[in-house]
C-alpha cells in the first residue's frame, strides 16, 4: 500500500515555495534589505546627502523652469516643505502640553538636549523623497494644470511667515532654540566654579 511521499513535509510544499508569488515576494525583500543597507550606511554623512538633496532640488528646479508648468505640483511640494520644517524645528514634547517638568530656563536647571519632533535624518530623506517624487509628476501631463503661479507664490510666502510668526513665537516663549552649533566651551569661571566644587 503506497501511502504517498515522506519526506516530512506535504506534497504541496515544494509547489509553493515556487510559485511566482514567492519569488517576487523574496525579490522585493532582498530589493528592500540592500536599500535599506544603502540608506543605513549614509546617515553619518550628513554634509554629503544635503548636497545630494540640493542637487535635487536645482535639477528639480531646472525641469519646471525649461518645461514652464507643474507649478500645482510645486506648490503641493511648497506646503509639504514647510509642513516638515516646522516638524523638524519643533520639540518631540510640545511645552504647552507637557504638565512635568520643562525645558530649561536658567543656568542652573538641569540639561536636557532638544529633541526634534522629525530627526535630522528623516526630515532629509523625506525632502529627497518628495523631490523625486514630485519630479517623476513632471513628465505626466495630467498633472500640469493651468494656474497663474504669481498668485500660489504669494499665497505660500504669506503662509511661511505667518506660520514662522508663530514658530519663533513659541521658541521664544518656551525659551529653547532648535540648533546647536558645535560643543559649549567652557569659560574661565565656568572652570573656577567647577574647581571649587
Amino acid at each position: 500500500m503506497d501511502t504517498g511521499p515522506t519526506g516530512g513535509g506535504l506534497g504541496g510544499d515544494d509547489l509553493s515555495q515556487s510559485s511566482p508569488a514567492t519569488a517576487i515576494s523574496r525579490w522585493s525583500f532582498e530589493v528592500s534589505r540592500r536599500y535599506q543597507h544603502v540608506l543605513d550606511k549614509t546617515v553619518p554623512h550628513i554634509l554629503y546627502r544635503w548636497i545630494a538633496c540640493l542637487v535635487l532640488v536645482l535639477i528639480y528646479a531646472v525641469r519646471v523652469y525649461f518645461v514652464q508648468g507643474f507649478y500645482i505640483i510645486t506648490y503641493g511640494l511648497g506646503i509639504y516643505l514647510l509642513n516638515l520644517l516646522m516638524g523638524f524645528l519643533s520639540p518631540q514634547v510640545d511645552p504647552e502640553m507637557q504638565d512635568g517638568p520643562s525645558l530649561p530656563t536658567r543656568g542652573s536647571d538641569e540639561f536636557r538636549p532638544f529633541v526634534r519632533r522629525l530627526p535630522e535624518f528623516k526630515f532629509w530623506y523625506s525632502i529627497t523623497k518628495a523631490f523625486c517624487i514630485a519630479f517623476v509628476m513632471t513628465f505626466f501631463s495630467v498633472f500640469d494644470v493651468p494656474v497663474f503661479w504669481p498668485i500660489l507664490l504669494f499665497y505660500w510666502l504669506m503662509l511661511f511667515i505667518l506660520t514662522m510668526k508663530r514658530q519663533i513665537l513659541h521658541m521664544i516663549k518656551y525659551k529653547y532654540v532648535p540648533f546647536s552649533f558645535g560643543k559649549q566651551i567652557l569659560t574661565g569661571l565656568a572652570f573656577r566654579c567647577i574647581g571649587e566644587v
